[in-house]
């Protein structure tokens, strides 16, 4: 047994509202700049839908993640070393520009200098890749809320798969939503498919990055990333991806995609696996036993001889406390209610969702009866195929009995607690129904409705002795800007991305002082950097406005200097 540790994160698709918050703070975080326009490291799907880019899910067109050879041995679906050598240079398992979309802007200039006439002027879309006008036929969430589903929903990969059983009539079919990010795999097929050795695991945490410096622009790694979770920057030439927010998490500070989350539907901890297992499970013949499979990976914190070992491997005692407290542990192994995406691609996705219990609610109070009585939620459950078998082809490579499994555990849930709520003596038989206990059902509960900040997000800090310093180059997604570092030229495989500025991880350091503080500003750093990108809004820091009472006197040459004048460096007066 060999211990390793894994940063995850589960999400509770029956509390996304479909906002987006979480993917705009990531794209300001991560993608706002030259090259990337059309990257979403984080997107928020409406199933049913083609997905981003569209139609990601065909894989006997995409040809990623892994599959088994006829030995039985885990393979790449698009091929071995030698199939890439032969299609390095023109890779034909690519998705284009129109899978995505073409990143537009407005001719807003039009609207602002055009003179007085009789009709209002039009701001015309404009693509940011050619400047020229342009007409938007799709984008990152044209399926949103099933918009033009009408039109182009028979195109879900999924719905194909059950196509007798869906019509796609708005009273008769269902939506909810999908959030993804990168699923940071145990066994990823984007690592494997890349010829530079560009993509690691890191072996602290298991977050899968992409080295700038390495990276030679093949983009064999989206071809080999069956969720398409890496993007192609056309300006540096090189791979990009979700970091899992790595600066903000070794100093135990959530992911911005969780942070801004509306719904607190993102839960982010720990787990410790057995690294010695992965490929046996990933190597798993039946397609519909890869989800017990990877659940087998997973070691139990609470076991002494797990912890030993962890010990023996080198993971600190903290780490080690923190995967206790868990919640993705909780929610996965302990409670059973989160499951994998797409777990037939044989990566080992990390990212788990707890598939939603509303469709069959909805379906219940549409009959006039109590939506959360325990017998008519199990009926409904039994008796409403078409949303199971869709969740199955999601979460479970097809197989409904643990999707069934799940959704009545969230159905009991909801019957168990109402009764304690209203002042009823509860029901023993409810959870005793679905193999759990009163108490464990409860704290199933207050972990999915009523969690704390801490108990959602248990992250602990890096150890810098462990891994490696805490100022981290970022040479996974370099802020480069126009004449800036990572501009500098055209190289062989597109713009080189030069020199990697360094993250200042003091900034999340800062921003955790204030997240916990009552005041302002920390007043213990003493003569603190006060500027807008570390400033929350409250009070008036000294340096960022003019001292109302203060008179500019004569400066050198007879000027005045301007009233907030201070010291450069820190920005606080002398």
């Amino acid at each position: 047994m060999r211990v390793m540790a894994q940063m995850s994160m589960v999400m509770n698709l029956d509390k996304c509202i479909g906002c987006h918050t979480c993917s705009v703070t990531c794209k300001q975080a991560w993608t706002n700049r030259s090259g990337v326009e059309y990257v979403w490291f984080n997107n928020v799907e409406t199933r049913p839908g083609q997905g981003y880019p569209r139609r990601y899910e065909d894989q006997e067109r995409w040809r990623g993640g892994w599959t088994l050879n006829r030995r039985g041995r885990l393979a790449l679906k698009g091929g071995g070393r030698f199939r890439k050598l032969l299609t390095i240079f023109a890779n034909p398992k690519l998705p284009g520009i129109g899978d995505y979309y073409e990143p537009w802007t407005y001719d807003y200039e039009t609207l602002t200098n055009a003179p007085l006439q009789e009709h209002t002027p039009v701001a015309r879309p404009k693509s940011l890749l050619s400047g020229k006008d342009m007409a938007i036929s799709w984008s990152a969430n044209w399926d949103d809320d099933l918009g033009g589903s009408l039109d182009h929903g028979d195109q879900d990969v999924l719905l194909k798969e059950i196509s007798d059983k869906v019509t796609m009539e708005f009273d008769k079919t269902f939506m909810f939503y999908l959030p993804r990010i990168c699923e940071h795999c145990l066994n990823p097929s984007c690592a494997a498919s890349c010829p530079s050795g560009a993509i690691y695991k890191r072996t602290e945490d298991g977050i899968v990055l992409v080295d700038q410096d390495r990276c030679r622009g093949w983009r064999m790694c989206v071809s080999g990333c069956p969720y398409k979770k890496i993007y192609f920057n056309h300006r540096t030439g090189k791979a990009e991806k979700c970091t899992f927010c790595f600066p903000r998490v070794e100093v135990g500070i959530p992911t911005v995609c969780s942070e801004t989350c509306v719904g607190r539907l993102r839960y982010i901890g720990l787990v410790l696996y057995d690294a010695d297992k992965v490929l046996e499970a990933a190597s798993t013949p039946d397609d519909t036993g890869l989800y017990r499979a990877q659940r087998e990976v997973f070691l139990d914190p609470h076991d002494p001889g797990v912890i030993a070992a962890a010990e023996r491997d080198g993971i600190p005692r903290d780490w080690i406390e923190a995967a206790q407290r868990s919640p993705v542990y909780a929610l996965i192994s302990t409670y059973e209610v989160a499951l994998p995406l797409h777990p037939e691609y044989r990566t080992m996705p990390m990212v788990w969702y707890i598939p939603p219990l509303s469709p069959v609610v909805d379906v219940v109070r549409d009959t006039g009866h109590d939506a959360e009585g325990a017998g008519n939620l199990f009926a409904a459950i039994d008796a409403l195929r078409i949303p199971v078998d869709y969740l199955a082809r999601l979460f479970t490579a097809g197989d409904t009995a643990p999707v069934d499994a799940v959704l009545r555990r969230l159905a009991a849930m909801r019957s168990y607690m109402r009764d304690i709520n209203l002042g009823r003596e509860p029901d023993e038989a409810i959870p005793a129904g679905v193999g759990m206990s009163g108490e464990a059902m409860y704290d199933m509960y207050r972990l999915l409705a009523l969690a704390k900040y801490d108990e959602r997000y248990v992250i602990p800090t890096a150890h810098a002795e462990q891994a490696h310093k805490l100022e981290e180059l970022a040479t996974d997604c370099s802020l480069d800007y126009e004449g800036g570092p990572g501009m500098g030229g055209w190289g062989p495989f597109g713009e080189t991305s030069g020199g990697a500025p360094p993250i200042a991880v003091e900034n999340f350091h800062m921003l955790r002082q204030r997240q916990t503080a009552d005041a302002p500003a920390d007043p213990a750093a003493g003569r603190t950097r006060v500027n807008l990108l570390n400033w929350d809004g409250k009070g008036t820091p000294a340096g960022m406005f003019p001292a109302p009472d203060r008179e500019p006197g004569p400066g050198p040459g007879g000027t005045n200097p301007p009233a907030d004048s201070g010291d450069a460096e820190t920005g606080r007066r002398p």
